[in-house]
């Protein structure tokens, strides 16, 4: 049976109701499959949400290719297949900024080119990247039809809780018109016990769950995605990790970490 289409006004709402703040900056990951159908499609789907914000508000959406043989061209380089099709729709908006870096984001309103500045390509997620950014702006971070397995913020815990894990990556940057690879370790694995986090932030109401168009929605300021990760990281820093023998890159993560530390 063939869905009724859903008004952007009727999304705001639901914006609204979930809890996103007006003014405030909100860090939003999407799978628009699960959204859909919206009024205006996924170009409808990014004008609900400037709304809810309003003008003061800035609203922000990974931009980030995985592409690692290729150099990343803010201007050109698609996140369709890595992001989905609102965020790679949202970064090629007019007056929408994109960070120059594999790692992008994209964001639009006043803190934009605050959040898009320059990072650091070997802490893709650290506290001076986009993600930190929108911590240090009080964000919110909002899930429309996906989970906690697909919330950046949480490697930005990662990070502030000092894991000691690394799995090696190589990519190709443009550095003064000369193409260059930088190699380094970054905080992965297959990040699917971040699905943990849904039980830390329901059990201390820190999370809030409605319904967006016709998707599951979670919002949750960021500061406190940060804080239950870092506590419970810093009691075991392999939380995230499957045990041994269950996935191949947690397996990598765990044989990473310096033994007798």
């Amino acid at each position: 049976m063939e869905q009724r289409t859903i008004s952007q006004e009727t999304v705001v709402r639901q914006l609204l109701d979930l809890g996103v703040q007006p003014g405030g900056v909100l860090l939003v990951h999407c799978a628009f499959s699960k959204v859909k159908p919206i009024e205006g499609g996924p170009a409808g789907l990014i004008t609900a949400l400037q709304k809810a914000l309003g003008p003061e508000g800035t609203l922000v959406m990974p931009s980030m290719s995985w592409d690692d043989e290729h150099p990343f061209d803010p201007l050109t380089t698609s996140c369709r297949e890595e992001m989905g099709i609102v965020a790679d729709t949202f970064w090629r908006q007019p007056g929408v900024l994109r960070s120059n870096s594999p790692h992008a984001c994209a964001a639009a309103g006043p803190h934009a080119a605050e959040i898009t500045r320059p990072h650091p390509v070997e802490i893709p997620h650290g506290p001076d990247s986009p993600v930190g950014r929108v911590a240090d702006l009080n964000g919110q971070v909002l899930l429309l039809g996906v989970g906690h397995p697909n919330d950046t913020t949480i490697h930005l815990g990662e990070f502030l809780a000092g894991v000691r894990y690394r799995l090696p990556v190589s990519l190709v940057i443009r550095e003064n018109g000369q193409l260059k690879t930088v190699s380094y370790g970054e905080i992965n694995h297959c990040c699917k016990n971040f699905s943990f986090v849904d039980g830390w932030l329901d059990e201390l109401g820190l999370q809030r769950r409605g319904k967006v168009g016709n998707a599951e929605a979670r919002l949750a300021r960021s500061c406190d995605i940060l804080r239950v990760v870092v506590d419970h990281l810093r009691e075991n820093e392999t939380t995230f990790l499957h045990p041994p023998g269950v996935d191949e890159e947690c397996d990598e993560a765990r044989a990473s970490i310096p033994s007798g530390g």
